[in-house]
């Protein structure tokens, strides 16, 4: 049956996946706080702070709702397909 294999496909390559770029969205937002608050005199360098912090949170925004999507369609094949 198909369902088991799509099954594993999400729960180990696809969601490590999303959780790991949503990890790396993370420490980039991270880095445009650290370099916000670091360079607090040169207006430059705080407005690269906010676009990293900006694009960071663009990124989770967009993993998360990835992240929701796949469970989405996942559900969805299991209630039609009446397995589980």
């Amino acid at each position: 049956m198909v369902i088991p294999e799509l099954e594993k496909i999400k729960t180990q390559i696809l969601n490590p996946f999303v959780a790991l770029l949503l990890g790396l969205a993370v420490v980039y937002f991270l880095y445009g706080v650290v370099r916000f608050i670091v360079d607090y005199g040169n207006e430059t360098a705080r407005a690269e702070g906010k676009k990293h912090m900006i694009w960071g949170i663009v990124g989770l925004a967009i993993m998360i709702s990835v992240y929701g999507i796949i469970n989405l369609i996942s559900n969805t094949i299991v209630s039609v397909s009446g397995v589980g």
